[in-house]
């Protein structure tokens, strides 16, 4: 018998929705240091119940069954790695509307560190971004109670709700003495994923926030868009902004860096066992006809971003400008377990690039590294420490490596990225790991 589970990959935040894939079910067999181990873990399956019982009998107050069993599996899947969770039936569904791209909250992407949430990146035109928020701010309290103790669903929970209703938080941010009191207002948050605009007159700048549902048609829709505006004769190329995009759906990784490449690898996942491999491959049709391509990654592009990244590094589509992103090399399956009991969240293989690459635990560096000029008075946040900085994180191939410029400078004028890529593509700037575009290439054969 088969067992259907659904697989995304994460981003260092939260949030997903599910491609389904079939694995096929362990054997029964085993041999005698099998049925060994097999025997010490029911021991230790016995050990539980015991302590199980003695907590229902004994503790002062009449405990929660269900709430001892959750927080039994929760603690299980905490000490795997950062990526793993429980999550219940509410936090299932919410994470499956998420992954729709419209769910009701604050607008904030974030992760568990040392038993805070720490702010990834708030989502752009959302409460949170307007109110100030920033990348590595940290969460201390929720409406007066502390989230030192909760789980990162718990905490996401408590920041949902229903539209126009307020919730106060306060947060510790790097080069200030005191904690910060914000109230927001929850809104109902429609990511939008992809955005694009004219830059100069001649070249297509298009920001990929996040990966839901939406991507890949929104990326497709702004592509033909600003094809149009431009105009094909006069389009020099595109600058794809990735930067602070904490990842999202594997599928949409896939499709997005599909959009770019007629042929090759795009993403193997490796599980513990050799026939779990699984690779993606794309599809003959570059939408952008070969036009040249920039990618702008810093230290807060993970996950989902990452895998794009590294396609179209690999297969020397685009240059890469900015600094090292994240990290996160793994894929987590999402189970449901049954109506009514929610879902694991399990990392369950790593991925690796067209090359052959893992990027976990060391991220992927830029053919181009630009580093930002940053406000004196930022300077002590503008660093994401990276998946390696993660505890209980998946350990790397060889070196680890963490910390990564994660800063944007809100006015354009000052975004040094972002003219490196301009002049780069005008010619003004010329670098030996800038791939020619496709239309240049087929242009030279000809004239040989």
């Amino acid at each position: 018998m088969m067992r259907k589970t659904s697989v995304i990959l994460l981003s260092v935040a939260t949030g997903a929705a599910l491609t389904l894939f079939v694995t096929q079910p362990r054997s029964a067999l085993m041999g005698s240091s099998a049925r060994a181990a097999t025997s010490d873990t029911y021991r230790q399956l016995n050990l539980f119940g015991d302590v199980f019982e003695r907590v229902r009998s004994d503790y002062v107050e009449k405990p929660d069954d269900s709430k001892l069993v959750e927080s039994a599996i929760s603690g299980m899947l905490a000490g795997l790695d950062p990526h793993s969770s429980y999550m219940d039936a509410k936090s299932f569904r919410d994470m499956q509307v998420q992954t729709r791209g419209e769910f009701g909250g604050l607008g904030i992407e974030v992760t568990m560190e040392d038993g805070l949430i720490k702010v990834v990146s708030p989502i752009d035109d959302t409460p949170a971004s307007k109110a100030g928020i920033m990348a590595n701010d940290i969460i201390t309290t929720l409406d007066d109670e502390g989230v030192q103790g909760l789980t990162l669903n718990q905490a996401v929970e408590k920041m949902r709700g229903p539209v126009n209703t307020k919730i106060k938080l306060k947060i510790v941010r790097k080069g200030h003495d005191n904690p910060i009191e914000i109230t927001l207002v929850r809104d109902n948050i429609r990511v939008r994923s992809v955005r694009a605009r004219v830059e100069g007159d001649d070249i297509g700048y298009i920001r990929i926030t996040t990966f839901n549902e939406q991507t890949t048609e929104g990326l497709k829709r702004e592509i033909g868009n600003l094809t149009n505006q431009i105009g094909a004769d006069k389009l020099k190329g595109f600058i794809i902004d990735m930067r602070n995009n904490p990842g999202g759906l594997l599928e949409e990784a896939v499709t997005v860096s599909d959009t770019f490449l007629d042929r090759g690898e795009i993403v193997s996942t490796r599980g513990r066992n050799a026939e779990e491999t699984q690779r993606r491959s794309a599809r003959s049709g570059d939408l952008t006809k070969g036009k040249s391509l920039v990618v702008l990654i810093n230290g807060g592009s993970a996950s989902a971003s990452e895998i794009v990244a590294g396609a179209l590094q690999d297969h020397k589509r685009a240059t890469l400008i900015g600094t090292r992103s994240f990290g996160k090399g793994s894929v987590q399956t999402i189970i449901p377990l049954g109506s009514g009991n929610g879902a694991l969240r399990l990392t369950t293989a790593r991925y690796y690039t067209p090359s052959g690459k893992s990027i976990q635990a060391k991220g992927i560096t830029p053919d181009i590294e630009v580093l930002q000029d940053v406000p004196e008075e930022i300077k002590a946040r503008t660093d994401t420490k990276g998946e390696a900085s993660l505890r209980g994180h998946l350990k790397a191939d060889g070196d680890e490596k963490t910390g990564s410029q994660s800063y944007v400078p809100p006015d354009t004028k000052d975004d040094k990225a972002l003219k490196m890529a301009v002049d780069l593509l005008h010619g003004v700037k010329v670098n030996a790991a800038a791939p020619a575009s496709s239309e240049k290439a087929t242009a030279d054969k000809a004239a040989n």
